[in-house]
């Protein structure tokens, strides 16, 4: 697979990653530990070098999954975690980004992952009650004692990245980003990146399942997937949002391609250190991702999928209004 290179580090990946949380977090079809392995391997055969998971997910579950999958491999792959939530009782507390809180996460990350060093250590969430400079210090630390090797944030804004990068240069951001959530090209992070020569690394850039087509206005979410609770997941909603999805199959149709693949082509146009993390829990799907890289988009098939999306008015936020509050800080 083409690789791609985050940011001015040098920080070289596949140019698409796998997104390892749906695989025993967040939604209802979940796979076995053993299952999550031998998918993961099978990412690393056709190519795929970036892994993205967190302690929370699981919690804690997650890191072991990647760890045990990726350790034959160690060397080829590029794994990212993530910090900055406070874990009680199995589940998530709140924000904690105090520097101590830092230090003791890496420590048992490296545990779970089995690794010598986290090559990429994002914020999962600002946390409003610790200075970003202070969060960046504690990341620096950690690369001088080489339990790091890369600096990440996660939903952002623009002055926070400056903030912090002016402490310990910043990696890359992870943000959501796809054709239906497209707030980094109006708030700031794009401009700041390009600027400041840091990564994008879009996650949900399939719209959590709606722009691969497989969901409708019909469609009854499993109980315990978190996509219930989302305002762009009611009935109404995806109805009207159905839109967009007829979009990228009229455009998949042209290319002999499937929504999914067009969605993602169509984030690889927008900037050469953009990578997409997309997941899934079956072989099938990660083959149907994978094979967006060979699909063009020209300059006209782009400023057909501009003109067409901006007519469309995306129905119900991508988060309820309390989670909304976490992100943009």
């Amino acid at each position: 697979m083409d690789k791609r290179t985050l940011s001015k580090s040098g920080l070289e990946v596949s140019a698409l990653g796998f997104g390892c949380m749906g695989l025993d977090f967040g939604y209802a079809n979940k796979v076995t530990k053993d299952e999550g392995v031998a998918l993961i391997r099978k990412a690393v055969d056709r190519g795929v070098t970036f892994f993205d998971t967190a302690e929370v997910y699981g919690p804690f579950t997650n890191e072991e999954m990647v760890g045990e999958a990726l350790r034959p491999v160690r060397d080829q792959v590029v794994i990212a975690t993530k910090f900055g939530f406070k874990i009680q009782d199995g589940k998530q507390a709140g924000l904690d980004s105090r520097p101590e809180h830092i230090k003791e996460v890496a420590d048992a990350s490296l545990k779970r992952l089995g690794v010598e060093a986290i090559d990429l250590f994002y914020q999962h969430r600002v946390d409003p009650n610790v200075p970003i400079e202070d969060v960046a210090g504690a990341v620096k630390d950690l690369i001088a004692a080489g339990k790091v090797k890369h600096f990440g944030l996660s939903e952002p804004g623009a002055a926070t990245v400056r903030k912090a990068h002016a402490v310990q240069p910043v990696t890359t951001l992870q943000n959501e980003y796809s054709l239906w959530t497209r707030g980094v090209e109006t708030n700031g992070i794009l401009e700041t990146c390009e600027e400041l020569g840091i990564g994008l690394v879009p996650y949900s850039p399939l719209g959590k399942g709606f722009l691969t087509g497989a969901m409708s206005k019909d469609t009854k979410l499993g109980e315990g997937d978190f996509r219930s609770m989302l305002p762009r997941f009611t009935p109404e909603a995806m109805e009207k949002n159905q839109a967009l999805v007829d979009l990228l199959k009229r455009i998949a149709d042209g290319k002999g391609a499937t929504p999914a693949q067009v969605a993602l082509a169509w984030l690889l146009a927008q900037k050469s250190w953009i990578v997409p993390i997309p997941g899934t829990t079956k072989l099938h799907r990660l083959e149907e991702n994978l094979g967006a890289v060979n699909v063009e988009l020209t300059t006209a098939d782009l400023a057909e999928i501009e003109t067409a999306a901006s007519a469309i008015q995306v129905e119900g936020e991508r988060y309820p209004a309390h989670l909304l509050a976490t992100t943009g800080r």
